[in-house]
């Protein structure tokens, strides 16, 4: 799955000489410094050490499906239909539409390496520097159209925040409605995407990104706070096939299960990591501003906002959440 088959004899990190390097591939070293320059424009630092060779500072762990398998319980092996991993897409999002546009259900899963044109909620796009992050889409058939989707995405963020605790990651928290946070500063986000009848059968994209081990120079362009899985835990992230494989045990059962259960028996331990219980916020749609203080979420997802006019039932959607100032 590589862009190139140069990468994995970098991947570890340690000196490789040109040499040797062109012994192993069998090319010219004309050919090793064209792939060299290749892993260059996909954003990956490779450093030339005079007189020894190449690597790739810390190295780099590329994603393997039986890393991530080997990971899964066996319920989530079963409920899992097809695991597709990808060098560079336009977003997994996108895969994910395209595929059920070709008869793909429930259960099939696309990640990548790297996106080109990755996105985020309202339209944003999502940095995603090549082989350093995670950028998931998982498929799943319901029965009840748009309606199965209240509070989805909020049951989305605590399955991560439950993966992320499995991993040995730090507490973190989310926000309404679709933000992982760490100390105020953002690191993942969840977009969801429906297909087929608004009122029946249709199929839902639940795409999840996370920062992972996001390289500084590929930060230039995200507008807001931010941090990653890395410096949450002082620089010992998580292998990446170990992260995506326990999204993956935590959020398949979430997902089989949610048409019966919906939001309900989620929202407690939501409200546990609510990022935003009790702060006096603004809530921006289009040109429209809404104040008040949070006040946590209902059975069906909803924040509930407490105005000077009492309190407001507030569904997601193209809504921003800020605390006041």
């Amino acid at each position: 799955m590589a862009n190139t088959s140069l990468l994995p004899l970098l991947a570890d990190g340690d000196i490789v000489s040109g040499q040797a390097l062109a012994k192993a591939l069998g090319v010219s070293r004309t050919a090793v410094w064209k792939q060299l320059k290749n892993l260059e424009d996909l954003g990956l630092q490779i450093e030339s050490v005079k007189g020894q060779g190449y690597r790739i500072p810390g190295g780099i762990e590329l994603l393997a499906a039986d890393k991530v398998l080997t990971g899964l319980s066996p319920l989530s092996r079963q409920l899992l239909s097809r695991l597709d991993l990808r060098d560079t897409v336009g977003s997994t999002n996108e895969e994910a539409m395209a595929q059920i546009a070709a008869g793909t259900g429930s259960g099939y899963v696309c990640s990548a390496e790297q996106q080109s044109a990755g996105r985020g909620r309202r339209g944003r796009a999502w940095v995603s520097p090549y082989g350093r992050n995670l950028y998931l889409s998982v498929v799943w058939e319901y029965e009840q159209g748009a309606a199965v989707l209240e509070g989805m995405s909020l049951a989305v963020g605590v399955v991560a925040a439950r993966a992320l605790a499995a991993c040995g990651v730090p507490p973190v928290q989310l926000k309404w409605p679709n933000d992982l946070l760490f100390e105020g500063a953002k690191f993942g986000g969840i977009l969801l995407e429906m297909t087929g009848d608004p009122a029946g059968a249709c199929q839902v994209v639940v795409g999840i990104g996370l920062n992972v081990d996001m390289p500084a120079r590929s930060a230039g362009d995200i507008d807001q706070a931010w941090t990653d899985v890395a410096r949450i835990c002082a620089g010992q992230a998580p292998p990446r096939n170990l992260l995506l494989a326990a999204l993956l045990d935590e959020l398949l059962p979430m997902l089989a299960h949610f048409e019966g259960a919906g939001f309900s028996p989620w929202r407690d331990e939501w409200q546990a990591l609510d990022a935003f219980a009790g702060v006096e916020v603004v809530l921006h749609s289009g040109n429209h501003r809404m104040a008040g203080k949070a006040c946590g979420v209902d059975e069906r997802g909803a924040l509930q906002l407490q105005t000077t006019t009492g309190f407001q039932s507030i569904f997601g959607g193209e809504i921003s959440l800020r605390a006041a100032r």
